[in-house]
């Protein structure tokens, strides 16, 4: 596969107070150089860092093209304004699937999307965004800061010159719009649904056709009939598409992205060659964007959902048992498939289901059944 077809999802403390002197200081000299839109390395002229970030998102998009202004800020804020980010939508600077190699090559000093769209460079990238029945937002948060997923994702991304982190999260994904009634698995024989990755092959295991479209093909295709369905985010980033207006449908639980962990990928060579303190407050703006991401996405598809209801007139649907007890089988079996690739995405997988079934049993125990009784309790 080429890359071009690869389908697109306190650290003030950690500087030290001498550090926090020499801030205080350049807080104090004449203002920074004005941005540079050239490829050039980073300006550091006056102690300032200038970085460039290529991003996987339309401008200022709610949620997703939001998180990496959002992580500018946070660094901006936590160094005096002596580490600066310009951020480029996609587009702007490279394509919406070439901010990788941007930052790999030196193009860009830095990426703000999701690691999945990289599968075509290894098949172990789709782990760090998400697989098809597993982990939750929380479960892959766990998984990464503790349970060795951060190790496995510097040994993969140091092959491709990348040091990446967690920096956004959109919660649970729904499992999305479509023109017709779910009522059986029968119904996904000859169904075109826009899905993407490794949940596109779940799609075609069932008998349908998964589509592989950008974000802003889904609707004119909907329209147009050459999809009968489509994936997307949850109701915050769908409500803004209107895909109400030509699948009426809406049904959940999505199976494709349980909680989908979106990633700041910074070259090697520059991350190599900063201070420690100045990488403890990227690594702190990458945690202020994840954590941030979520508790925005919880609020804005819980107020989008009402929309939904009140002025659209939308009913959420629900899968059948008999639909997501074949979906949840049909993707552990793509996922263990992908998982035998090669060496080091056996390894990732090993790691990511052992995490899994680890969380698994607490989940269920505490969210799972206190969200079943709540629901209960109040509908009573």
């Amino acid at each position: 596969m080429k890359r071009r077809d690869i389908f697109i999802a306190g650290a003030a403390a950690a500087t030290g107070a001498a550090t926090l002197g020499v801030l205080a200081k350049e807080q104090n000299k004449s203002p920074a150089p004005g941005r540079s839109d050239t490829l050039a390395a980073p300006n550091l002229s006056k102690n300032m860092r200038q970085f460039r970030m290529a991003t996987s998102w339309p401008k200022d998009f709610p949620g997703l093209g939001i998180m990496p202004n959002r992580f500018a800020a946070a660094l901006r804020d936590m160094s005096g304004g002596r580490l600066d980010v310009k951020v480029y939508a996609a587009g702007e600077l490279v394509g919406a699937l070439e901010c990788f190699d941007a930052a790999s090559s030196g193009a860009a000093d830095m990426y703000h999307a999701a690691e999945y769209y990289w599968q075509g460079l290894s098949n172990g990238f789709s782990f760090f965004t998400a697989v098809p029945a597993g982990m939750t937002a929380a479960e892959i948060m766990g998984w990464i800061d503790f349970g060795g997923g951060q190790e496995l994702w510097d040994e993969l991304s140091a092959k491709f010159n990348i040091k990446a982190f967690q920096a956004g999260n959109t919660g649970h994904q729904t499992g999305g719009w479509y023109k017709k009634k779910m009522n059986s698995l029968e119904d996904f024989k000859g169904l075109k649904i826009r899905m993407p990755g490794l949940a596109g092959e779940v799609i075609r295991r069932l008998g349908g056709a998964a589509v592989k479209l950008s974000g802003g093909e889904i609707y004119q295709s909907l329209q147009s009939g050459a999809i009968d369905a489509t994936e997307w985010v949850g109701p915050w980033n769908d409500l803004a598409f209107g895909f109400y207006r030509e699948a009426p449908y809406y049904y959940a639980p999505g199976f494709h992205e349980p909680g989908a962990s979106l990633s700041v990928g910074v070259n090697l060579g520059v991350w190599n060659g900063l201070p420690a303190s100045d990488q403890a407050m990227i690594k702190y703006a990458c945690k202020a964007a994840n954590d941030s991401s979520l508790g925005e996405y919880t609020h804005e598809n819980g107020r989008a959902l009402v929309e939904l209801k009140t002025r659209h007139g939308i009913e959420p649907q629900y899968f059948s048992n008999e639909i997501l007890s074949a979906v949840f089988k049909t993707s552990d079996e793509v996922v263990r498939d992908l998982g035998q690739s090669d060496a080091m995405t056996r390894k990732i997988y090993d790691s990511y289901y052992k995490a899994r079934e680890s969380y698994r049993g607490w989940t269920e125990m505490s969210d799972g059944r206190y969200i079943a009784a709540r629901g209960k309790a109040l509908s009573d």
